[in-house]
């Protein structure tokens, strides 16, 4: 049928865009349509049939049903899910936000709107609690998924070579499964709350939410009450109370114990969740960047969206990342710069030279690598990373230290192209700040490293280094909390004299009995280097009895050697003391990580 102008309240323009339109339709498209209009403006369609007015609730129901799953391994991704998840329920969607983890692979069949929101993991992995789902959706398993609408979200370091893989991986595999993208894959750097709010506008759309008015799109943030909530994007400034150097005279190491003030912030967390730290960079580099290009530092800059604006040096030390290169800064400043070598490093075929550039150097060796650049203060920063958050495991429990939290922060000092070269958070904690000054932090809490709910089960801990922060967390908590089961921590470092961190309270654990069992690997003590791993092989027998007793496995600290070595240790363990072939101590592994078992803190 062709709709003529003479009969319909259309202009002629209107009637042929509808004549165009309308034979496309399928009959669901055309009932769906009709049961809108009806719906929208409350008023009855003439023509529209019975079938249109049964079967548009049926319709609008599933549209309104969201599922957001989270992979997650510090808690960033599950953040952002759940802050969405309000936002989108705000709207009048009925929204489920799980960890992939606690999701039945087998109920995605009966899905029809899908979210998925995940991190990626070292070297382009998935995060622990994704890692069972990807699998799933990447065996012969999965099913067909031609009814699915879905969209991703992925959380990155553009920093890593494998940027936002995971993300991609699943992006990837929902589409060639047959599903319809709601919306394009979003890969967010470490300063995701922008996009990941333009992501969720997106994901709106894609959801044929009704747009009434022109209401202003709401953002994926905190909601506002008459108290302000402290978060992220509005950290907390706290007071620092005490730094103590941890390590003792002659020790290779400096490990600072900071205690930050949470009086009035409103702030709670639990044993396992991390403390976010903004940081200021070093304004000895600050000056050198300055030198460098001659730029007046009271020059005023413009810093973000929002329009504030403050000294360059200002802006320098406080509001964007100097000290790391990545590969979409060196492709931005290509363009502000006529050096031929930086665009070859950039060039296709170049990816390792362009990988060995960027390991180690900072944005004064890029300044100076690549000039002259003729740019000025405000088009070259404009091309920076906002300044990241710092994550620390926090060290501290609040029953045990009310409005207070504890860090434990290792310096970071190396020397690389002829430079020497300082962490950022940490050089600031251990050189730069006294008592009385104060820092932006924030709470980040991490569902995925917590004590187990019953007191009474068993734990064993493995965290050398700086690892140990969770577990003197653990342990404060279940002192104050009388609890009953046992525990075994596993600790490592360099040296017995020297490096053997928070000594006295371990001690102290052992004889009143809030520790069971510790066991302790000095690897520059002996001929041969002795680590937490040999330690765990030594006991393997008493340490597989406890996981056979329902025991819960942690393990903190640096995951591409300490954590990777713990793993297949435990592996090693479970195959020999079980009796099992290699497939079956994995199968074992992989139950305990199902059940929350084996839980990581490792970066």
């Amino acid at each position: 049928m062709k709709l003529q102008v003479t009969n319909s309240p259309f202009t002629q323009e209107q009637a042929d865009l509808l004549n165009r339109l309308l034979p496309t339709f399928s009959e669901s498209q055309k009932v769906w349509l009709s049961g809108y209009l009806a719906a929208s403006q409350h008023v009855s369609v003439p023509g529209a049939s019975e079938a249109a007015e049964v079967q548009f609730p049926s319709e609008q129901t599933i549209s309104k049903e969201v599922t957001i799953l989270y992979g997650s391994q510090t808690g960033n991704a599950q953040g952002v899910a759940e802050t969405g998840g309000k936002m989108l329920e705000g709207r009048g969607f009925q929204v489920n936000v799980l960890s992939m983890n606690d999701f039945k692979p087998n109920q995605i069949k009966k899905i029809q709107n899908l979210l998925i929101v995940v991190s990626t993991h070292g070297e382009g992995d998935p995060p622990d609690n994704a890692l069972s789902f990807h699998e799933f959706l990447h065996g012969k398993r999965a099913p067909k998924l031609e009814e699915l609408r879905f969209s991703v979200l992925s959380l990155g370091d553009s920093s890593y070579e494998h940027f936002c893989q995971t993300g991609k991986e699943f992006d990837q595999a929902l589409e060639e499964l047959g599903g319809t993208r709601l919306y394009p894959r979003v890969d967010c750097d470490l300063d995701y709350d922008e996009p990941a709010a333009e992501w969720f506008e997106g994901v709106l759309g894609g959801l044929n939410e009704p747009q009434r008015g022109n209401a202003a799109p709401s953002q994926a943030t905190v909601p506002q009450t008459g108290e302000t909530e402290y978060s992220r994007t509005n950290p907390f400034h706290a007071e620092i109370l005490e730094t103590i150097n941890l390590n003792g005279r002659g020790s290779n190491k400096e490990t600072t114990h900071l205690e930050l003030s949470l009086e009035e912030s409103g702030l709670t967390f639990e044993p396992g969740d991390s403390l976010g730290i903004y940081p200021e960079n070093d304004p000895s580099l600050v000056e050198l960047l300055l030198e460098e290009m001659n730029w007046d530092p009271e020059e005023i800059v413009t810093v973000n969206k929002q329009g504030d604006v403050r000294s360059l040096k200002e802006a320098l030390i406080s509001s964007f990342e100097i000290t790391v290169l990545t590969k979409p800064l060196l492709e931005k400043a290509a363009h502000l710069s006529e050096n031929k070598e930086l665009r070859e490093l950039l060039s296709p075929g170049s990816e390792e030279r362009l990988k060995e550039y960027l390991e180690g150097r900072d944005l004064l060796d890029l300044l100076r690598d690549f000039g002259p650049w003729g740019v000025s203060p405000q088009e070259f920063i404009s091309i920076l990373r906002k300044m990241p958050a710092r994550l620390y495991s926090i060290a501290s429990s609040l029953s045990a230290n009310p409005d207070e939290v504890h860090l434990t922060i290792g310096a970071l000092r190396y020397e690389s192209h002829g430079r020497e070269r300082k962490g950022v958070c940490s050089i600031l904690c251990a050189e730069r700040l006294q008592p009385g000054d104060t820092l932006p932090v924030f709470i980040q809490h991490n569902q995925n490293f917590k004590l187990p709910k019953n007191p009474d089960t068993p734990i064993i801990m493995v965290g050398p280094g700086t690892g140990i922060a969770p577990f003197r967390s653990f342990l404060q908590e279940r002192e104050e909390m009388g609890a009953e089961g046992k525990s075994w921590l596993f600790f490592g470092d360099q040296h017995f004299v020297s490096d053997f961190l928070y000594q006295t309270e371990w001690q102290k654990w052992l004889k009143n009995g809030v520790l069971t069992k510790m066991d302790v690997a000095f690897s520059r003590d002996t001929s041969e280097k002795i680590y937490v791993q040999h330690r765990m092989l030594e006991h393997s027998k008493e340490l597989f009895e406890w996981l056979q007793e329902g025991a819960v496995f942690y393990v903190c600290g640096d995951e591409k050697k300490m954590a990777h070595d713990v793993h297949s240790t435990l592996l090693e363990i479970i195959e020999k003391e079980g009796n099992m072939s290699r497939e079956k101590a994995e199968d074992y592994l992989a139950g305990m990580q199902q059940q929350k078992r084996y839980q990581r803190d490792v970066y």
